[in-house]
C-alpha cells in the first residue's frame, strides 16, 4: 500500500472565464474516507476528475499528487453490455491471476456464481456492485466515487453503503466521495468538506464510531451544522 493519500496545493481549475476551483490545498491520509458536499456546481466533480487525471479539457495550474494505483466510480455502472460479467471486472488486466481476484472480488460484493451473467440480465444495484468489484480488483490505494449510489432506490442504497463500508475497512484505500446526501456523508467519512464555489468552506472530522445511528444526537448536531454550511435553514 503507498504510503500517499492525497495532496493538492493551490489547485486552479478552470473552463473558460469560470474559475471551477479556486486555490484549493488539503491532505488527505491513506486509508481516509472523505466525503465530499456541496451544491451543484460547488466544483464536486471537477475535483475528482482533477484527481483521478481525467480533465484534460481545462485550464489550470496546482500541484496534486497521488497513488499510481487508484480507482474511479461513477454513477452509472459503466459496464460493457457485449461482455459478461466476469470480462467487466477484468478489463483491462493482464495479471496471471486477474480472473482469480476478479472471482474473488465479485464473491466480496455477494455476486458470486453470477460471473457469466450479462448486464442487461442485473438489477441497478448489482450493476453498481460489480462497478465496485472492477475498482476493488485493481487495489486502489486511492478509490474515487462520483455519486456512485445516486441512482438507487432508497433500499439499495443503503445496502450498498453498508457494503462499501465494509469493504473499505477490509481494503483501506484512501476514498474521495462525492455525494449530494448529509446523512450518506455521515453514514460513511471520517471527514466531510463542504464546497462551494470552488473552494473549501468547511472540512469537518467525524470521530464518532461505527453505527453512526448509535450515537444519533451527535450525528443530529453534526447533520444540522453541515446544513447550515450548505445554506439549507433549519426549521425545528
Amino acid at each position: 500500500m503507498s504510503n500517499v493519500g492525497v495532496e493538492v496545493e493551490h489547485l486552479t481549475r478552470r473552463y473558460g472565464e469560470r474559475k471551477v476551483l479556486d486555490d484549493l490545498s488539503f491532505r488527505i491520509e491513506p486509508g481516509e474516507f472523505v466525503a465530499l458536499i456541496g451544491k451543484s456546481g460547488s466544483g464536486k466533480s471537477t475535483l475528482l476528475r482533477a484527481l483521478a487525471e481525467l480533465d484534460t479539457d481545462v485550464a489550470g495550474e496546482g500541484r496534486i499528487r497521488v497513488p499510481q494505483a487508484r480507482s474511479v466510480l461513477f454513477q452509472d455502472s459503466r459496464l460493457l453490455p457485449w461482455e459478461p460479467v466476469l470480462a467487466n471486472v477484468t478489463l483491462g488486466l493482464h495479471d496471471a491471476d486477474a480472473t482469480a481476484r476478479a472471482r474473488s472480488a465479485l464473491a466480496s460484493v455477494g455476486l458470486a456464481g453470477r460471473e457469466n451473467a450479462w448486464p442487461v440480465a442485473l438489477s441497478g444495484g448489482e450493476q453498481q456492485r460489480v462497478a465496485l468489484a472492477r475498482s476493488l480488483v485493481r487495489k486502489p490505494a486511492l478509490l474515487l466515487a462520483d455519486e456512485p449510489f445516486g441512482a438507487l432506490d432508497a433500499l439499495t442504497r443503503l445496502k450498498m453503503q453498508q457494503l462499501l463500508h465494509g469493504l473499505v475497512h477490509q481494503h483501506r484505500p484512501a476514498v474521495v466521495f462525492v455525494t449530494h446526501d448529509v446523512d450518506e456523508a455521515l453514514a460513511l467519512a471520517d471527514r466531510v468538506m463542504v464546497m462551494d464555489a470552488g473552494r473549501i468552506r468547511v472540512d469537518q472530522r467525524i470521530s464518532l464510531s461505527h453505527p453512526r445511528k448509535a450515537n444519533k444526537d451527535a450525528c443530529d448536531e453534526l447533520r444540522d451544522a453541515l446544513l447550515a454550511a450548505l445554506g439549507v435553514e433549519i426549521v425545528a
